[in-house]
């Protein structure tokens, strides 16, 4: 459990306290930084270039900036881990971990949580990491790759399925709730950026999930029809989709798949400081893994633009919501809005002078003591 994050920092409930500063927050504005920037940042559609079979491996990494305890790999002397996998409704694979604690008494049954890890990313980015240290805490916790990602089922790899990603949220919970030492009705979950935006579409839908925690959340809808700060115009959109249904063409005649959005490949003088701060996260040892690209498939990815997890988010009402996100983060808008819609019992809990990608993995920022109160509380 870490303990750098000053568990006695005021909680600002719903309200952006008076100066908080927005001075990294990026502002996107024409259709180069709108489509290029911002789908490879998050792997959201896009003009900019596509890629036919990006590489999985890459050599000589960097180290990246492991700053406030950046630990995207960490593993607990207090927790057993066990590679499971289980198939969601639609009889897709679905692989992940299972979190253990060591002195977990099998005899009685115990509260659990679902982790999903960012868009474009696998388990062993960031999911493993809040799953291990919510173990830590007592409880039993699943960590899974999306349908269409890394180690499960689904083709072509890298596929846009919004409700399929939702269902294998609850998919995890049919598993979780299968374990003899797993209490049925204290299950929770966790979605990191994207997963934030799933695991909010699943709830709707789940009522047993009964408390849900989101990170950095990417509503994954509302970035690629709007971008951030809605800086994609209309005509933009059209262009995207258009681009998608002539890829369409392309793959259905036998052509090469193609991929879109993601993290770069490399930086370079024109990089955004979205692309920079993806960038040292998946392509350098900080957090690289080499069964993602990141890269999502072009065909596909307009899926997003009918994704829309915020409408009847009463649904989920009376289960209680919680939003963290960086007072920093490019992405806030989005735990700011859900937090708005929200119905029900709700938090907007600010991390100070933490951006997007910074609660990932950097230790001395992720307010796992919250989490765990949370969870303690709501569960």
């Amino acid at each position: 459990m870490s303990t750098d994050y000053n568990a006695n920092h005021p909680t600002m409930k719903g309200t952006q306290a008076e100066g908080v500063s927005r001075r990294n927050l990026i502002r996107l504005t024409g259709a180069g930084a709108a489509a290029i920037g911002i789908a490879s940042a998050a792997g959201l559609a896009g003009a900019g270039p596509a890629f036919a079979a990006p590489a999985a491996s890459r050599n000589n990494l960097e180290p990246g900036d492991t700053s406030n305890g950046a630990d995207n790999f960490y593993t607990s002397d207090q927790v057993t881990v066990k590679k499971i996998s289980f198939k969601n409704k639609y009889e897709m694979k679905v692989v992940g971990n299972l979190f253990v604690p060591d002195n977990l008494n099998r005899g009685t049954t115990h509260p659990a949580l679902v982790v999903g890890h960012p868009m474009g990313a696998v388990k062993e980015q960031s999911a493993n990491l809040y799953a291990t240290k919510m173990a830590e805490q007592g409880y039993v916790t699943l960590s899974f790759d999306l349908s269409f990602w890394g180690e499960s089922a689904g083709k072509p790899g890298n596929s846009v399925l919004p409700d399929v990603y939702a269902e294998d949220f609850s998919a995890a919970v049919d598993y979780l709730r299968s374990q003899a030492f797993v209490d049925k009705e204290r299950v929770g979950a966790i979605g990191i950026c994207g997963s934030g935006s799933f695991v909010i579409s699943a709830a709707k839908i789940d009522p047993r999930i009964k408390a849900i925690a989101t990170v950095s959340m990417y509503d994954m809808g509302a970035a690629n029809r709007d971008g951030l700060n809605k800086s994609v115009t209309l005509e933009q959109r059209k262009a995207m989709i258009a681009q998608a249904a002539a890829q369409r063409d392309v793959e259905f005649a036998g052509g090469a798949i193609q991929y879109t959005g993601g993290t770069p490949e490399v930086l370079t003088a024109e990089s955004t400081a979205v692309d920079r701060e993806f960038y040292d996260f998946y392509r350098t040892a900080r957090g690289y893994h080499p069964n993602t690209t990141t890269h999502p498939a072009l065909a596909t990815n307009t899926k997003f633009m009918n994704f829309h997890p915020f409408n009847d988010l009463e649904l989920i009402a009376p289960r209680p919501l919680l939003f963290i996100t960086g007072d920093q983060a490019h992405s806030r808008e989005f735990s700011e809005e859900a937090y708005r819609l929200a119905t029900g019992p709700k938090e907007l809990f600010w991390v100070p002078g933490a951006g997007h990608v910074d609660l990932y993995d950097r230790v001395g920022l992720i307010p796992f003591a919250k989490l765990t109160d949370f969870f303690r509380t709501q569960l």
